[in-house]
């Protein structure tokens, strides 16, 4: 696996450096040798954030964990990012896909089997019409939801607003590719 180590607000030293590779270098049986993991250590107002994101064939695999101690916050993304990739494995199994940057042992390895599976509980159908961004923040904070899907008048195009963890709107636009 290759590692890309970055800081913000943050020097990355030797020793930070070597205990993210050895945290995250666990997860070395999962990937194929040449995938890349992109790091992230930042300090915000006394608080340690890392940020791991490891694209694998067309997905992202992606947490974010801060603490009030940087190597906490290590420990817990690895946690995070190992549940993740064992419940994507059962989605990989399920529907018989190619496996991309994942390891062959990935595959062949038994501790999946006591994993959550992904459930649809329910499923909405609701009108959908065009309307600017701005408009369809105003109504997600309307239905006091964290997201809302509309049609973009701009873009003639579905997109998805959201509120994001400082209270700022986010805007997903879709990228065919």
């Amino acid at each position: 696996m290759k590692f890309i180590i970055v800081g913000k607000n943050i020097d990355v030293t030797p020793g930070l450096k070597g205990t993210v590779e050895s945290k995250l270098g666990k997860l070395e049986r999962y990937f194929t040798p040449d995938t890349e993991i992109h790091v992230t250590l930042s300090v915000q107002k006394e608080r340690q954030k890392i940020e791991v994101t490891i694209p694998v064939k067309g997905h992202l695999i992606r947490s974010e964990q801060e603490s009030d101690d940087m190597y906490i916050s290590i420990d817990l993304v690895e946690e995070v990012i190992e549940r993740q990739l064992r419940k994507y494995k059962n989605k990989l199994i399920a529907k018989h896909q190619e496996g991309g940057s994942f390891n062959k042992d990935f595959f062949d390895s038994e501790e999946s089997a006591d994993t959550d599976e992904i459930k649809i509980v329910r499923t909405k159908k609701f009108g959908i019409k065009p309307m600017f961004p701005e408009d369809a923040c105003v109504q997600m904070e309307l239905l006091g939801h964290n997201f809302f899907v509309f049609f973009n008048a701009e873009s003639d195009e579905v997109c998805v607003v959201y509120r994001r963890k400082d209270g700022t709107f986010g805007l997903i636009e879709p990228e065919f590719s």
